[in-house]
Protein backbone atom coordinates (compact mmCIF):
# COMPACT_ATOMS: atom_id res chain seq x y z
CA UNK A 1 0.00 0.00 0.00
CA UNK A 2 0.93 4.05 -0.06
CA UNK A 3 1.64 6.19 2.56
CA UNK A 4 -0.82 7.75 2.41
CA UNK A 5 -3.28 4.90 2.26
CA UNK A 6 -1.80 3.66 5.18
CA UNK A 7 -2.31 7.23 6.78
CA UNK A 8 -6.21 7.15 5.11
CA UNK A 9 -6.89 3.86 7.14
CA UNK A 10 -5.35 4.56 10.60
CA UNK A 11 -6.89 8.11 10.39
CA UNK A 12 -10.44 6.52 9.61
CA UNK A 13 -9.84 3.78 12.27
CA UNK A 14 -8.37 5.78 15.27
CA UNK A 15 -10.95 7.85 16.12
CA UNK A 16 -9.77 7.69 19.52
CA UNK A 17 -6.68 6.77 21.22
CA UNK A 18 -8.08 3.32 22.40
CA UNK A 19 -8.73 2.73 18.47
CA UNK A 20 -5.64 4.30 17.32
CA UNK A 21 -3.64 2.14 19.25
CA UNK A 22 -5.82 -1.10 18.59
CA UNK A 23 -4.96 -0.05 14.41
CA UNK A 24 -1.13 0.21 15.19
CA UNK A 25 -1.51 -3.12 16.70
CA UNK A 26 -3.03 -5.06 13.74
CA UNK A 27 -0.37 -3.40 11.40
CA UNK A 28 2.50 -4.75 13.96
CA UNK A 29 1.49 -8.24 14.22
CA UNK A 30 0.66 -8.49 10.59
CA UNK A 31 4.25 -7.61 10.13
CA UNK A 32 5.84 -10.23 12.74
CA UNK A 33 5.33 -8.45 15.92
CA UNK A 34 4.81 -9.99 19.33
CA UNK A 35 2.84 -8.83 21.97
CA UNK A 36 4.91 -8.39 25.69
CA UNK A 37 2.82 -8.38 28.66
CA UNK A 38 4.41 -5.69 30.92
CA UNK A 39 3.62 -7.53 34.25
CA UNK A 40 4.84 -11.12 32.91
CA UNK A 41 8.71 -12.24 32.11
CA UNK A 42 10.13 -11.63 28.90
CA UNK A 43 12.45 -13.71 27.03
CA UNK A 44 13.84 -11.50 24.22
CA UNK A 45 14.85 -12.71 20.86
CA UNK A 46 17.95 -11.66 18.68
CA UNK A 47 16.25 -9.77 15.38
CA UNK A 48 13.00 -10.74 17.62
CA UNK A 49 10.07 -8.21 16.70
CA UNK A 50 7.92 -6.81 20.06
CA UNK A 51 5.27 -4.27 21.00
CA UNK A 52 3.60 -3.51 24.70
CA UNK A 53 0.26 -2.05 25.40
CA UNK A 54 0.36 0.04 27.87
CA UNK A 55 -3.12 0.64 29.39
CA UNK A 56 -5.06 1.01 25.91
CA UNK A 57 -4.17 4.16 24.63
CA UNK A 58 -0.15 4.37 24.67
CA UNK A 59 1.89 1.40 22.60
CA UNK A 60 5.43 0.94 22.30
CA UNK A 61 7.00 -1.27 19.93
CA UNK A 62 10.84 -2.29 19.08
CA UNK A 63 13.20 -4.61 17.42
CA UNK A 64 16.49 -6.19 18.31
CA UNK A 65 19.28 -6.35 15.95
CA UNK A 66 21.42 -9.17 15.23
CA UNK A 67 24.37 -7.95 17.13
CA UNK A 68 25.64 -4.78 19.16
CA UNK A 69 28.86 -3.46 18.33
CA UNK A 70 30.98 -1.55 20.73
CA UNK A 71 30.46 2.02 19.24
CA UNK A 72 29.82 5.65 20.01
CA UNK A 73 26.89 5.70 17.19
CA UNK A 74 23.08 5.71 18.91
CA UNK A 75 22.77 1.78 19.26
CA UNK A 76 19.41 2.75 20.77
CA UNK A 77 17.30 4.97 18.43
CA UNK A 78 14.20 6.15 19.43
CA UNK A 79 11.02 7.73 18.14
CA UNK A 80 7.77 9.32 19.76
CA UNK A 81 4.21 10.33 18.63
CA UNK A 82 1.17 10.97 20.73
CA UNK A 83 -1.65 8.85 20.21
CA UNK A 84 -4.23 11.93 21.57
CA UNK A 85 -6.08 14.37 19.79
CA UNK A 86 -8.28 18.02 20.93
CA UNK A 87 -11.63 16.83 21.31
CA UNK A 88 -14.89 16.32 23.27
CA UNK A 89 -15.27 13.81 25.95
CA UNK A 90 -18.22 12.68 27.35
CA UNK A 91 -18.79 13.70 31.25
CA UNK A 92 -20.19 10.71 33.38
CA UNK A 93 -24.13 11.11 34.23
CA UNK A 94 -24.07 12.63 30.56
CA UNK A 95 -27.84 13.21 30.52
CA UNK A 96 -28.83 17.04 29.84
CA UNK A 97 -32.28 17.77 28.88
CA UNK A 98 -33.47 21.03 27.19
CA UNK A 99 -36.79 22.03 25.28
CA UNK A 100 -37.18 18.48 24.02
CA UNK A 101 -33.71 17.30 23.29
CA UNK A 102 -31.65 15.39 24.55
CA UNK A 103 -27.98 16.20 24.96
CA UNK A 104 -24.65 14.95 25.76
CA UNK A 105 -22.69 17.33 28.40
CA UNK A 106 -19.08 17.16 27.06
CA UNK A 107 -15.92 18.80 28.19
CA UNK A 108 -13.28 19.72 26.19
CA UNK A 109 -10.18 18.00 25.77
CA UNK A 110 -6.80 19.68 24.64
CA UNK A 111 -6.40 23.03 22.99
CA UNK A 112 -9.54 22.71 20.15
CA UNK A 113 -10.88 25.80 18.05
CA UNK A 114 -14.40 25.05 19.16
CA UNK A 115 -16.34 26.64 16.26
CA UNK A 116 -14.73 24.27 13.95
CA UNK A 117 -16.93 21.40 15.65
CA UNK A 118 -19.90 22.90 14.74
CA UNK A 119 -22.51 21.75 12.27
CA UNK A 120 -20.62 18.83 11.59
CA UNK A 121 -21.98 15.04 11.90
CA UNK A 122 -20.15 13.31 15.03
CA UNK A 123 -19.28 10.04 16.30
CA UNK A 124 -18.46 8.45 19.72
CA UNK A 125 -15.78 6.26 20.27
CA UNK A 126 -13.76 5.05 23.10
CA UNK A 127 -13.90 2.10 25.63
CA UNK A 128 -16.42 1.11 28.32
CA UNK A 129 -15.69 -0.25 31.76
CA UNK A 130 -18.08 -3.18 32.71
CA UNK A 131 -19.03 -5.06 35.68
CA UNK A 132 -17.92 -8.76 36.76
CA UNK A 133 -17.54 -11.04 39.88
CA UNK A 134 -14.16 -9.73 40.35
CA UNK A 135 -13.99 -6.47 41.87
CA UNK A 136 -10.32 -5.86 40.42
CA UNK A 137 -10.90 -6.73 36.93
CA UNK A 138 -13.79 -5.01 35.41
CA UNK A 139 -14.25 -6.17 31.44
CA UNK A 140 -13.24 -3.21 29.24
CA UNK A 141 -14.77 -3.31 25.84
CA UNK A 142 -14.52 -1.00 23.09
CA UNK A 143 -17.11 0.74 21.12
CA UNK A 144 -17.18 3.19 17.95
CA UNK A 145 -20.69 3.94 16.98
CA UNK A 146 -21.41 2.76 13.68
CA UNK A 147 -23.80 6.17 12.76
CA UNK A 148 -23.54 9.57 12.81
CA UNK A 149 -25.07 10.65 16.40
CA UNK A 150 -24.43 13.85 17.55
CA UNK A 151 -23.79 17.27 16.06
CA UNK A 152 -23.50 20.95 17.59
CA UNK A 153 -26.07 23.29 15.92
CA UNK A 154 -24.86 26.75 15.21
CA UNK A 155 -27.00 29.51 16.18
CA UNK A 156 -28.64 31.42 12.97
CA UNK A 157 -27.04 34.48 11.90
CA UNK A 158 -30.50 36.14 12.57
CA UNK A 159 -30.73 35.64 16.19
CA UNK A 160 -26.96 36.86 16.20
CA UNK A 161 -26.22 39.40 13.48
CA UNK A 162 -22.41 40.15 15.06
CA UNK A 163 -21.67 36.80 14.44
CA UNK A 164 -19.19 37.18 11.38
CA UNK A 165 -17.08 39.43 14.02
CA UNK A 166 -15.88 36.54 16.02
CA UNK A 167 -18.42 34.94 18.77
CA UNK A 168 -16.52 33.44 22.15
CA UNK A 169 -18.40 29.86 22.79
CA UNK A 170 -18.56 29.02 25.74
CA UNK A 171 -17.12 25.45 26.75
CA UNK A 172 -20.08 24.36 28.44
CA UNK A 173 -23.32 25.92 27.34
CA UNK A 174 -22.35 26.22 23.82
CA UNK A 175 -20.43 22.87 23.01
CA UNK A 176 -23.53 20.73 23.97
CA UNK A 177 -24.44 18.48 21.19
CA UNK A 178 -28.13 17.78 19.94
CA UNK A 179 -27.99 13.17 20.71
CA UNK A 180 -32.23 12.84 20.19
CA UNK A 181 -35.27 13.92 20.01
CA UNK A 182 -37.26 13.28 23.59
CA UNK A 183 -40.46 12.67 23.72
CA UNK A 184 -42.53 14.45 26.71
CA UNK A 185 -43.01 11.10 29.01
CA UNK A 186 -39.05 10.66 28.73
CA UNK A 187 -37.64 14.09 29.97
CA UNK A 188 -36.03 12.23 33.23
CA UNK A 189 -35.08 9.04 30.99
CA UNK A 190 -31.60 7.99 31.45
CA UNK A 191 -31.42 8.11 28.01
CA UNK A 192 -27.27 7.91 27.00
CA UNK A 193 -26.57 4.96 29.06
CA UNK A 194 -29.67 3.22 27.87
CA UNK A 195 -28.12 3.67 24.38
CA UNK A 196 -24.66 2.62 25.21
CA UNK A 197 -26.24 -0.78 27.49
CA UNK A 198 -28.09 -1.52 23.96
CA UNK A 199 -24.93 -0.82 21.84
CA UNK A 200 -23.00 -3.12 24.31
CA UNK A 201 -25.89 -5.92 24.48
CA UNK A 202 -25.28 -4.97 28.82
CA UNK A 203 -27.48 -4.36 31.33
CA UNK A 204 -27.23 -0.86 31.82
CA UNK A 205 -26.79 -0.96 35.86
CA UNK A 206 -23.26 -3.15 34.64
CA UNK A 207 -21.48 -0.05 33.44
CA UNK A 208 -19.67 1.34 35.94
CA UNK A 209 -17.50 4.08 33.91
CA UNK A 210 -16.40 5.16 30.50
CA UNK A 211 -13.54 7.41 28.44
CA UNK A 212 -15.62 8.02 25.44
CA UNK A 213 -14.93 10.64 22.39
CA UNK A 214 -16.71 12.57 20.28
CA UNK A 215 -15.01 12.78 17.12
CA UNK A 216 -15.15 14.28 13.73
CA UNK A 217 -17.00 11.29 11.56
CA UNK A 218 -15.76 12.53 8.53
CA UNK A 219 -13.24 10.74 6.24
CA UNK A 220 -10.11 11.87 5.29
CA UNK A 221 -10.24 13.16 1.28
CA UNK A 222 -7.33 14.73 -1.49
CA UNK A 223 -8.14 18.30 -2.29
CA UNK A 224 -6.18 20.20 -4.97
CA UNK A 225 -6.23 20.40 -8.35
CA UNK A 226 -3.57 17.48 -8.80
CA UNK A 227 -4.29 16.53 -5.23
CA UNK A 228 -2.16 18.53 -3.74
CA UNK A 229 -3.67 18.25 0.04
CA UNK A 230 -4.91 15.79 2.39
CA UNK A 231 -7.68 17.54 4.48
CA UNK A 232 -8.96 15.22 6.93
CA UNK A 233 -9.68 15.04 10.91
CA UNK A 234 -6.36 13.98 13.31
CA UNK A 235 -4.07 14.40 10.93
CA UNK A 236 -2.59 15.86 14.94
CA UNK A 237 -0.87 13.40 15.38
CA UNK A 238 -1.86 10.08 13.53
CA UNK A 239 0.51 10.95 10.65
CA UNK A 240 2.79 10.60 13.03
CA UNK A 241 1.84 7.52 14.60
CA UNK A 242 1.33 6.34 11.21
CA UNK A 243 4.97 7.44 9.92
CA UNK A 244 6.60 5.60 12.94
CA UNK A 245 4.80 2.10 12.57
CA UNK A 246 6.11 1.82 8.79
CA UNK A 247 9.38 3.10 9.62
CA UNK A 248 10.15 0.60 12.50
CA UNK A 249 8.01 -2.43 10.05
CA UNK A 250 10.23 -1.40 7.15
CA UNK A 251 13.81 -0.49 8.62
CA UNK A 252 16.47 -3.03 8.46
CA UNK A 253 19.35 -2.54 11.11
CA UNK A 254 21.61 -5.40 12.62
CA UNK A 255 23.00 -3.80 15.61
CA UNK A 256 21.21 -2.39 18.80
CA UNK A 257 17.27 -1.36 19.28
CA UNK A 258 14.94 0.35 17.27
CA UNK A 259 11.53 1.52 19.55
CA UNK A 260 8.76 3.73 18.95
CA UNK A 261 6.62 4.86 21.81
CA UNK A 262 2.96 6.11 20.58
CA UNK A 263 1.94 8.54 23.78
CA UNK A 264 -1.65 9.27 25.38
CA UNK A 265 -2.06 12.46 27.00
CA UNK A 266 0.06 14.79 25.01
CA UNK A 267 -2.62 17.20 24.29
CA UNK A 268 -2.86 18.01 28.36
CA UNK A 269 0.54 17.98 29.09
CA UNK A 270 1.94 14.43 29.04
CA UNK A 271 2.20 14.24 32.85
CA UNK A 272 0.30 11.61 33.38
CA UNK A 273 1.07 7.70 33.58
CA UNK A 274 0.20 7.06 29.88
CA UNK A 275 2.21 10.23 28.76
CA UNK A 276 5.62 10.89 27.76
CA UNK A 277 6.41 12.78 31.10
CA UNK A 278 6.40 9.49 33.51
CA UNK A 279 8.77 7.46 33.75
CA UNK A 280 7.76 4.64 31.67
CA UNK A 281 10.40 5.26 28.58
CA UNK A 282 13.08 5.11 30.98
CA UNK A 283 11.91 2.06 32.48
CA UNK A 284 11.19 0.27 29.36
CA UNK A 285 14.62 1.37 28.11
CA UNK A 286 16.11 -0.45 31.54
CA UNK A 287 14.18 -3.61 31.01
CA UNK A 288 15.02 -4.18 27.40
CA UNK A 289 18.56 -3.81 28.22
CA UNK A 290 18.62 -6.13 30.99
CA UNK A 291 16.52 -8.44 29.07
CA UNK A 292 19.79 -8.82 26.32
CA UNK A 293 21.87 -9.34 29.06
CA UNK A 294 23.53 -5.62 29.37
CA UNK A 295 22.22 -4.71 32.36
CA UNK A 296 25.65 -3.60 33.30
CA UNK A 297 26.37 -1.06 30.10
CA UNK A 298 22.67 0.23 30.54
CA UNK A 299 23.92 3.67 31.39
CA UNK A 300 26.25 4.13 28.58
CA UNK A 301 23.57 2.00 26.15
CA UNK A 302 21.24 4.44 26.97
CA UNK A 303 23.57 8.02 26.98
CA UNK A 304 24.63 6.50 23.19
CA UNK A 305 20.82 6.82 22.55
CA UNK A 306 18.57 8.97 20.08
CA UNK A 307 15.21 10.01 20.12
CA UNK A 308 12.91 12.11 17.53
CA UNK A 309 9.84 13.84 18.68
CA UNK A 310 7.56 13.44 15.83
CA UNK A 311 4.29 15.89 16.11
CA UNK A 312 3.37 17.89 13.34
CA UNK A 313 4.66 21.90 12.64
CA UNK A 314 2.79 25.08 11.29
CA UNK A 315 2.66 25.44 7.10
CA UNK A 316 2.88 29.31 6.15
CA UNK A 317 -0.93 30.38 5.65
CA UNK A 318 -1.38 31.94 2.14
CA UNK A 319 -4.03 34.48 3.95
CA UNK A 320 -2.09 35.17 7.44
CA UNK A 321 1.51 34.92 6.03
CA UNK A 322 2.19 37.61 8.91
CA UNK A 323 2.23 35.03 11.23
CA UNK A 324 5.04 33.06 10.17
CA UNK A 325 8.39 34.00 11.12
CA UNK A 326 10.99 36.14 9.12
CA UNK A 327 13.18 33.48 7.38
CA UNK A 328 11.24 30.31 8.29
CA UNK A 329 8.50 29.46 6.50
CA UNK A 330 7.74 25.91 5.77
CA UNK A 331 5.38 25.16 2.95
CA UNK A 332 3.15 22.39 2.69
CA UNK A 333 4.43 19.82 0.29
CA UNK A 334 7.85 20.33 0.48
CA UNK A 335 8.47 18.16 2.99
CA UNK A 336 8.56 17.28 6.42
CA UNK A 337 9.50 20.09 9.21
CA UNK A 338 12.21 20.24 12.21
CA UNK A 339 11.13 22.73 14.54
CA UNK A 340 13.93 24.73 16.61
CA UNK A 341 12.96 27.13 19.31
CA UNK A 342 15.74 28.45 21.97
CA UNK A 343 12.31 28.18 24.49
CA UNK A 344 13.11 24.72 24.46
CA UNK A 345 9.48 24.08 23.44
CA UNK A 346 10.24 22.03 20.66
CA UNK A 347 13.69 19.68 21.58
CA UNK A 348 16.38 21.99 20.00
CA UNK A 349 19.91 19.87 19.58
CA UNK A 350 22.60 21.18 17.15
CA UNK A 351 23.60 17.52 16.77
CA UNK A 352 21.17 15.84 16.52
CA UNK A 353 19.44 18.06 13.86
CA UNK A 354 22.65 18.18 11.81
CA UNK A 355 22.22 13.82 11.98
CA UNK A 356 18.81 14.42 10.58
CA UNK A 357 19.68 16.65 7.94
CA UNK A 358 22.81 14.51 6.79
CA UNK A 359 19.91 11.25 6.62
CA UNK A 360 18.01 13.31 4.60
CA UNK A 361 20.36 14.46 2.33
CA UNK A 362 22.00 11.15 1.85
CA UNK A 363 18.75 9.71 1.09
CA UNK A 364 17.47 12.50 -1.13
CA UNK A 365 14.65 13.30 1.67
CA UNK A 366 12.63 17.01 0.88
CA UNK A 367 12.75 19.10 4.50
CA UNK A 368 12.34 22.22 5.81
CA UNK A 369 12.63 24.27 9.10
CA UNK A 370 10.72 25.91 11.46
CA UNK A 371 10.48 28.39 13.80
CA UNK A 372 7.94 30.22 15.85
CA UNK A 373 8.16 34.31 15.20
CA UNK A 374 9.95 36.28 18.26
CA UNK A 375 6.58 37.01 19.45
CA UNK A 376 4.38 34.51 19.28
CA UNK A 377 5.52 31.32 21.77
CA UNK A 378 3.96 28.85 19.68
CA UNK A 379 2.98 24.88 21.22
CA UNK A 380 5.27 22.54 22.96
CA UNK A 381 5.84 18.82 21.91
CA UNK A 382 6.33 15.80 24.13
CA UNK A 383 9.76 16.07 22.65
CA UNK A 384 11.49 18.03 25.79
CA UNK A 385 9.49 16.30 28.70
CA UNK A 386 11.01 13.01 27.80
CA UNK A 387 14.48 14.03 26.87
CA UNK A 388 14.16 15.68 30.60
CA UNK A 389 13.34 12.29 31.97
CA UNK A 390 15.86 10.51 29.26
CA UNK A 391 18.62 13.34 28.69
CA UNK A 392 19.86 12.00 25.13
CA UNK A 393 19.75 13.43 22.26
CA UNK A 394 16.87 14.65 20.44
CA UNK A 395 15.24 16.42 17.74
CA UNK A 396 11.52 17.66 17.23
CA UNK A 397 9.79 17.05 13.62
CA UNK A 398 6.92 16.65 11.96
CA UNK A 399 4.59 17.23 8.74
CA UNK A 400 3.19 21.07 8.46
CA UNK A 401 -0.45 21.77 8.59
CA UNK A 402 -2.63 24.46 8.52
CA UNK A 403 -5.70 24.42 10.82
CA UNK A 404 -3.79 22.62 13.02
CA UNK A 405 -6.02 21.66 16.18
CA UNK A 406 -9.29 22.42 13.96
CA UNK A 407 -11.70 19.42 13.82
CA UNK A 408 -10.54 19.34 10.09
CA UNK A 409 -6.94 19.74 9.47
CA UNK A 410 -4.93 20.40 6.19
CA UNK A 411 -1.69 19.12 4.96
CA UNK A 412 0.89 18.60 1.91
CA UNK A 413 0.01 14.95 0.21
CA UNK A 414 3.80 14.53 -0.76
CA UNK A 415 4.93 15.17 3.09
CA UNK A 416 3.71 12.06 4.66
CA UNK A 417 6.04 9.87 2.53
CA UNK A 418 9.36 12.52 3.14
CA UNK A 419 8.18 11.62 6.85
CA UNK A 420 8.26 8.11 6.82
CA UNK A 421 10.78 8.01 4.65
CA UNK A 422 13.06 9.54 7.16
CA UNK A 423 12.24 7.54 10.08
CA UNK A 424 12.90 4.53 7.64
CA UNK A 425 16.49 5.66 7.51
CA UNK A 426 16.71 6.69 10.74
CA UNK A 427 16.08 3.25 11.91
CA UNK A 428 18.33 1.84 9.26
CA UNK A 429 21.63 3.62 8.35
CA UNK A 430 24.49 2.47 10.40
CA UNK A 431 27.19 5.12 10.93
Amino acid sequence: MKETELLFDLLKKGVSPVQAVRACKERLESAGFLELPYDEPWKLQKNGRYYVNHHDTTLFAFTVGGGWQETKTPQIRMAAAHTDFPCLRIKPSADVTACGYAQVNVEVYGGAILNTWLDRPLGIAGRVAVRTQDAFAPKIVEFVSEKNLLTIPNLAIHMNREVNKGVELNRQTDMLPVFALLPEEEKKADYFLTFLADELSVEKTDILDFELTVYCKENPEFIGLNDDFISSPRLDNLTSCAALISGLIDARRMEGINLIALFDHEEIGSRTKQGAGSILLHDMLRRILKELGREQTAEQDLYRSMLLSVDVAHGIHPNQAGKMDLTNKPVLGRGFCIKEASSQSYATDCEAIAIIQQICEKEKIAYQKFVNRSDMPGGSTLGSIASALLPVKTVDIGIPLLAMHSARELMGSADQQALKDLVTAYFTLAS
